[in-house]
Formats: C-alpha cells, structure tokens, sequence
C-alpha cells in the first residue's frame, strides 16, 4: 500500500498534523481509540489552550526553536476552530481554557478536520526503514503484516509518560535510526516523592491543601500545593517539578502573600493568651498550622518575641526540602527532553538529515508549562508541519 503521509500516533499533534496534510494521509495508533491523551485531560474537560501562550512557558534545550510553529499557529487560532465547531468553553485561572461539555468534543472535532484522513486503530509498528526514495513501515492491524510506503513520514507517538496508556520511546527510536541525537528524557509535571523522617512528617499531613509559593532551579511558582502520602503535588509542585535536578533543594514558601508576620503580631495584641498556632490556622489549614509551630515556641502568642514570630514565619516562607525523586513516568503529565531541535527545521519540523522525516508534539524537546500549553505545542507543531507537507 502506497500513501503521501503516514502519521504515526493519533493523537493531540498527529491529528492535528493530519488535518493539514492534504490528500492521501494515513494515521495509525495502537490504541483502540485516538486521542485518549486529550479525553483524560483536564479531568474530562480538557485544557486545551492558554491565554497566555509564550514561548518563554516552553523548556527545551534550544528555548527559540518553539517560537516558530507558536506564534504562526497561536492559541487564538485553535479557540477560533473550537468556536468554529460550537464546542463551549470557559476560562479558569490562570488563562486556562477548558471545555463546558466532554473532551471527546475536542477529539470529534479533530476528526471532522481531518476529513478523508484513513484512521488505523489497533496497529503497531514493528519495522521503519527508508529505500532512498519513500519509508517503508511495516504494521501489523488485525492480525496482519501490512506493508505501507509513505513519500512523508511524521513521528507523532508523545513521549514516555503514562505507560499504562501505551506511551513508548517509539519516536525516539526511529529519530535515532534515522540520525537524529536525544535529549535525555526524565518526567515532567511529576509529584515529588520523600523517604525517611521527611516522609514521615509529610504524610502526617496527607490531604492538606494550600496555596503556596514553590521554587526549583531558580523558576517559582504561585499555585495549590497538596501533601500526599508519597510526598508532594498540586499544581505549583508540578510545575516547579520540571525544572527541578536530582539532589537539589526545593524551596517553599506557605505565606507567598508576605502577610502572616504582621498578622501575627496585630493578633498578639488582640488576644496574646491565645496559642500561635491556633492563631496561625486563621491563615492556613488547621493540621498544617500544627506542624509549623517549632518546639520550645511559648504557649501564649502574648509571650511570643518579634524574634521568635520571625522565627516561626522565616521557617514557613523558607522551608527547604529535597525529594528522594519523583513519581516517574507513571504519573508524569508529560516527557522532557526527547528528540533534538537541532535535527529539526522549526519552520516545518522536518528532519534536517532526511527529507520527508517531520518529528512534532511531546517527541521532540519541547515542553510546556501546565494548563494546556503542551497541547498548544501540540496544535502548533502539527499545524506547522501538516501545512508544510501540503504545499508540496
């Protein structure tokens, strides 16, 4: 079977590729369903964008090679096609755009895009290999081993989180084959993880949540922190979790306001016979409160010294700890690193080392902050190279 594209991988980025790619594409995936990445997303609703799409929100080891694909297809372009097909939306915080209804109105959407686009479910890729004129693939659907030529190959299977959904390093593996160099992968938007009597004091809090200021790498973060019973999450531990290095410290600051110092001292004067950490559970959760009050603290907020309320409050907005790791792949929202900018046009995506060859999506080195700026990559690197295979 001879085709112009084959797409690999039916999800957020190949969908979107193959709704531009013009005639004669063929995506295939392994799943039984295409885009299932997009209808977990957002707990059903999917963040689909953000309002405040730059290309500083994206990490990679060349911070200018998203620029490209995100200011050409930005996220005012992709909320003009989800109007275009009278999905409702609304916006939470932070600029995130979320679906009133089902996720799976973004994944109908997507497919009534790509219009004459065949759909394989159920197919694996077992052999890639490129005669010097097209790619051939060699998959198996059904049962059966199916042969297909592609003049375009695109590489769009993600990265490697959530492996219980099938996620493999079935990108990267091509990309090498065909010259491409990696950027080491690590999970991204991943809980930290504790051991030891930093577990142990963490657990004891499990459940609690509060805003909260979280810092790694020199990157900080002003969202919801949750204790867990592993350690750390919520969105600012997940953010700050991308840019955060084996061994280094993370930084936590519970009091991101500045407000609790003189709080604590207008409260002393008002009623000092009451004890810090009840007055302290005014400004935070009961439990936590509890736990921040260091031992040798006076009873009474009365006999309390400036020194010693700085005491308490310094140990809240600078509390330092160093997870033993993260959660891993198996609950990481997305890949960093991944195949090399370098390799890549970011015009179009295309190999530099193989014509034909586009890589777009969580495969390459391009990743975005949380509330939906991964999938914005996600449309603006298919769009980019979808369009580019077009006009040929």
């Amino acid at each position: 079977m001879d085709v112009r594209t084959l797409v690999l991988g039916a999800g957020a980025a190949g969908m979107m590729c193959a709704a531009h790619a013009g005639s004669d594409v063929l995506i295939v995936d392994h799943a039984k369903a295409p885009g299932e990445k997009i209808r977990i997303s957002g707990g059903g609703r999917c963040n689909f964008t953000n309002m405040g799409v730059e290309p500083e929100r994206f990490l990679s080891r060349n911070p200018h090679f998203a620029k490209s694909a995100l200011t050409r297809y930005t996220q005012w372009d992709f909320l003009g096609l989800v109007q275009k097909h009278g999905i409702a939306w609304h916006e939470k915080t932070l600029g995130q755009l979320f679906c009133d209804g089902k996720a799976t109105q973004i994944i109908e959407m997507l497919r009534a895009e790509m219009g004459n686009a065949r759909l394989w479910l159920s197919t694996s890729v077992d052999e890639v290999t490129h005669d010097g004129a097209r790619f051939r693939v060699r998959l198996t659907r059904e049962g059966r081993t199916v042969e297909v030529t592609a003049h375009n190959l695109v590489l769009a299977t993600g990265g490697l989180s959530i492996p219980k959904m099938g996620a493999t390093g079935l990108a990267y593996r091509i990309a090498r084959q065909f010259g491409h160099v990696l950027v080491e992968t690590r999970p991204g938007l991943v809980p930290f993880t504790f051991s030891g009597a930093v577990l142990e004091r963490l657990q004891a809090l499990a459940g609690v949540a509060t805003p909260a200021r979280i810092s790694a790498g020199g990157t900080a973060f002003d969202e919801a922190l949750l204790f867990t019973h592993r350690g750390l999450s919520g969105p600012a531990v997940l953010q700050a979790s991308s840019y955060w290095t084996e061994g280094e410290a993370v930084a936590l600051d519970l009091d991101p306001r500045g407000t609790l110092l003189e709080a604590l001292k207008a409260a002393r004067s008002r009623e000092g016979r009451k004890a810090p950490a009840t007055h302290l559970a005014a400004h935070l959760p009961q439990r936590l409160a509890g736990a921040l009050i260091p031992d040798g603290v006076p009873s009474r907020l009365a006999d309390c010294s400036d020194a010693v309320l700085e005491g308490i409050v310094g140990g809240i907005r600078e509390w330092r700890l160093t997870p033993a790791g993260t959660e891993g792949y198996r609950t990481a929202e997305v890949t960093l690193g991944g195949i090399g900018t370098e390799g890549l046009s970011s015009k179009t995506m295309e190999s530099r080392h193989l014509p034909g060859l586009f890589a777009i999506g969580e495969a390459v080195d391009v990743t975005g902050w949380l509330g939906g700026y991964n999938f914005q990559w996600a449309w603006s690197s298919g769009w980019a190279a979808g369009t580019a295979i077009a006009a040929r």
